[in-house]
This record gives C-alpha cells, structure tokens and sequence, in this order.
C-alpha cells in the first residue's frame, strides 16, 4: 500500500506534507541546517540506506529545497545545499524540535540547545504572534477561505460555520 498523496487537496497543510511530509525528508533537511552537505555524510549521520537517500536527495532537488553544486574536486563531487526555499523550513523544524522536547522528551531533556552565533544566547521559543506582539492560541484564531480556495473548500468553511453556528445556538 502506497503512501497517500495530497496533491488534489485545497490545503496549504496538506500540500507542504506532499513535499516533506515524511521523517527521511525532515531529517536530512534538518542535517542540512546543522551543517551537512554531502551524501556520504548525509547517509553516516542518519544511518540511512544508500538508496533511500538518493530517492530523498533527488526528490528534494527536483522540488527545490536543495541545491547540488560542483564543489570543483577531482571529478564530479557534488555537495547539497538549501536553496531559500529550503531555507524557510528552519521555522518548520525548530516548530517541530520545541514540540518534541516540550511533550515527547519533557523539559529539562533537550538533546540540543539553539543559540544565536552572534550573541550566544539561547533562541527563544517560537510562539505564533498577533500584529501587535501578542501571543495567540488556537481559540484565538479564526481560518476562512483564501484567494486560492476551491468551490470545495469554500463549502468545506460553510459547513463549518453551520455547525458553529448550531452549537452557539444550542449553549
């Protein structure tokens, strides 16, 4: 049975986990932004297979997260590194680490602490802001369809809205 794919799917969520959606991918993306770039590296560091990896590389290539650049030694060799979309994942993964370490590992169990080189204090946690600075939880929040929302999407949030509405009703 094949891994599902989103690619019909009207949703930002959903589109994003077609392109990194599996832990292979994160991972060597994550090894990127700690400093690796070339596959024998890539395929120590993580104990992967050679052939996963190359599947992995070449899917993250093709949709360009990475990069592959001659580094100009004796015959091809060839290092991977994260183009500017590739790049913009670092908010993804340091999401998905603080999540990790709060509710897998638990507090005071960090394998890795994130500190600015320049300053070399800690990064503080990334938490999702108003225009204000305030900080927002999901009761705070209210999703509505976009310019890009399919006729499906845009019944899909009726229908939640009906729902809401029944319930503010029935309270």
């Amino acid at each position: 049975m094949g891994r599902k794919r989103f690619a019909g799917m009207n949703c930002g969520v959903a589109q994003a986990l077609d392109v990194v959606g599996d832990w292979w991918t994160l991972l060597i993306v994550r090894e990127a932004f700690l400093g690796t770039n070339r596959f024998v590296d890539f395929r120590d560091n993580l104990g992967i297979s050679k052939g996963i990896l190359t599947d992995r590389l070449d899917a993250l290539l093709e949709r360009g997260i990475f990069e592959s650049v001659d580094v100009g030694q004796t015959g091809e060799r060839y290092e991977y590194r994260l183009t500017e979309k590739g790049e913009d994942l670092l908010v993804v993964l340091t999401a998905l680490r603080e999540w990790g370490e709060r509710w897998v590992l638990g507090r005071g169990k960090e394998p890795t602490i994130v500190r600015d080189r320049k300053t070399g204090k800690r990064v503080p946690p990334l938490f999702l802001r108003s225009a204000e600075g305030r900080v927002l939880r999901a009761r705070d929040l209210k999703a509505e369809p976009g310019p890009g929302a399919s006729a499906e999407t845009e019944r899909y949030f009726q229908i939640l809205r009906s729902r809401q509405q029944k319930r503010a009703r029935s309270l």
